[in-house]
């Protein structure tokens, strides 16, 4: 009755009201953008208040999306990551009970669900946009979520229609463009607040959960599994509904032109334990797979050493107490213990053995590689001697292979998606229309020129390289001995060199600088640097970070000695 206008379409006048509250006609279902003027006076006596109906939060706009927040992106990515290492051996408790509970923390601790008040960044902004209104705000209103779970399918999240109505306020009073709702405000909140979700936080969550299950996946498997694409992270919107439009400023959030770093994935994981004030984590006991002793088992075969060498490992751990639970176990908060880096540990161990054994001076290894040499002409019984000469050949060319072919891989990596991206609704339909032109011009030059279509990516494997005793071609060394290296002294094996050398004298501040110790190849053995190089390439990360955990190896094994000595310098100043 109060709409009197005729349809745009048919030119007739039989109007009816969608549950949204907007005008449709009944004769050709079109539906208007105009909505009713609603008088409602049970709440404000003798007033008469005009509220624009924004209908439920997931009702479809103009170019068929729906309402959707970052937190629900973000909430999809964990998702499709857990399915990944649930599909990779992990155990399924790992995505419906640790993850989901440790998503739900951080939603709460972050408010941005389960709590009675939005974020003060939200309440700030929602302040401006309803002072020029004539409804007062809710004290009580809760502030974006309800309920949330990982398993949903959709990422559909129950929300507050009232709060989704006004952030929407906020979200197309702004400038900058975005599909979600909140993706301006999410920008814009301040980071030494609280802690802002990033897509390098995923990983991290997911970490986080392994370490709680005590799963048999370091931090740089879990890193390498991600680059090889096994676990979605590069492009991983392309997986999101196709109801959630993904424009404008979320690219900003969601998509990534890098590869994940070690080193942030891993201290935002404790930022975030801390953040969530969770409890000790379980125990790393000596019969976990993160316990220093099987770490260096596994770093022994995949660096093709003698099998040996694991006594000597365990022996450096139960001599320093780096194998004890307080010391491997998390405790999140304690800022007295040390953040442990397992893989990274267990690696700094075997190289502290091999200096302890061998040398690495570009010297003695050779000395004793030339010995070994004669002994294996003349060796008819047993197993042959190692040696490290030959050792480093085998070793050095298959490392170059490998190297050669990652380094390939990451240059030709298409860091562009199949999905178009857009960052504002004038630039979309030149997206689309470039878009197709590239693949279309894509598939004509690649029948023109008969190109091959890119390989499936290979399964995933813990050992990236690997060793046959089979092989007849002498490229094995698990068996070989270190009898040449060795001596008999009461009634112990020891090594027959006495000497050793120290990577630096004092530790560095490392929350000052970073480092326990700088590292600079030119200032240290080429042999030292080959071996950094070696688990450098096996754990994909800086050899100075093994580097700084080989220093602190060695000022636990040498404590006694380098405190006479620094207090006999001492001395000798005075």
């Amino acid at each position: 009755r109060d709409f009197n206008e005729r349809c745009a379409q048919c030119s007739e006048v039989n109007w009816g009201l969608t549950d949204g509250g907007r005008y449709y006609c009944r004769s050709c279902h079109n539906v208007t953008e105009r909505t009713r003027e609603v008088v409602n006076t049970d709440f404000i006596t003798n007033s008469r208040v005009q509220t624009i109906s924004k209908g439920s939060r997931k009702q479809e706009k103009n170019d068929g999306g729906c309402e959707w927040y970052v937190c629900e992106g973000f909430q999809l990515v964990l998702k499709k990551q857990a399915e990944a290492l649930e599909a990779l051996g992990v155990c399924p408790q790992m995505k419906d009970e640790i993850l989901c509970n440790f998503w739900r923390c951080y939603l709460q601790k972050s408010k941005q669900a389960y709590c009675k008040r939005p974020a003060a960044e939200t309440v700030k902004g929602l302040s401006a946009c309803e002072s020029s209104t004539d409804v007062d705000s809710d004290p009580e209103r809760p502030s974006l979520l309800h309920l949330l779970s990982l398993s949903e399918s959709e990422g559909d999240l129950q929300t507050d229609c009232s709060f989704a109505s006004s952030v929407s306020k906020v979200s197309e009073s702004t400038s900058v463009y975005s599909g979600s709702v909140d993706g301006s405000l999410y920008l814009m909140k301040n980071q030494k607040e609280k802690l802002r979700m990033t897509m390098p936080m995923t990983l991290s969550f997911c970490y986080m959960a392994l370490l709680w299950l005590r799963e048999p996946i370091t931090l740089s498997e879990l890193l390498r599994f991600v680059v090889e694409g096994h676990i979605p992270y590069l492009n991983v919107f392309q997986h999101f509904p196709e109801k959630m439009k993904l424009c404008g400023l979320d690219l900003r959030i969601f998509c990534v032109e890098s590869w994940p770093v070690y080193e942030e994935v891993f201290n935002k994981m404790h930022e975030l334990a801390a953040f969530l004030d969770l409890p000790r984590f379980p125990d790393i006991t000596d019969s976990c797979f993160l316990h220093p002793d099987m770490l260096c088992m596994k770093y022994l075969m995949e660096a093709n050493l003698p099998d040996e060498l694991h006594n000597w490992t365990c022996r450096v751990v139960k001599k320093i107490g780096i194998g004890e639970v307080d010391f491997l176990t998390l405790m999140p908060g304690n800022k007295s213990t040390r953040k442990v880096k397992y893989d990274v540990l267990a690696a700094a161990v075997i190289v502290v053995v091999l200096k302890l054994l061998f040398l690495l001076d570009d010297h003695y290894e050779w000395l004793l590689s030339e010995f070994a040499e004669e002994r294996n002409k003349n060796n008819t019984e047993g197993g042959p001697y190692f040696e490290f000469k030959k050792w480093y050949e085998v070793v050095k060319q298959s490392l170059d292979v490998e190297q050669k072919k990652l380094d390939e891989e990451r240059a030709k990596y298409l860091w562009r998606c199949e999905k178009p991206l857009f960052y504002s609704v004038k630039n979309k339909s030149k997206v689309l229309k470039r878009r197709q032109m590239v693949v279309n011009l894509q598939n004509q030059f690649g029948k023109l020129s008969g190109s091959v279509r890119r390989a499936e990516k290979p399964n995933p494997s813990s050992f990236q390289l690997s060793w046959s005793e089979e092989n007849t071609d002498g490229s094995c060394f698990h068996g070989h001995s270190l009898k040449g290296v060795l001596q008999e002294k009461c009634g112990l094996l020891t090594a027959m060199n006495p000497d050793y050398w120290l990577c630096t004298v004092k530790l560095c501040n490392e929350k000052l600088c970073g480092h326990l110790a700088h590292y600079r190849e030119v200032e240290f053995p080429q042999s030292y640097h080959f071996v950094l190089g070696l688990f450098s390439f096996l754990l994909r990360i800086q050899p100075s970070y093994i580097h700084d955990e080989v220093c602190m190896i060695e000022h636990k094994l040498f404590n006694k000695k380098l405190y006479k000595k620094l207090k006999y310098n001492t001395v000798l100043r005075k």
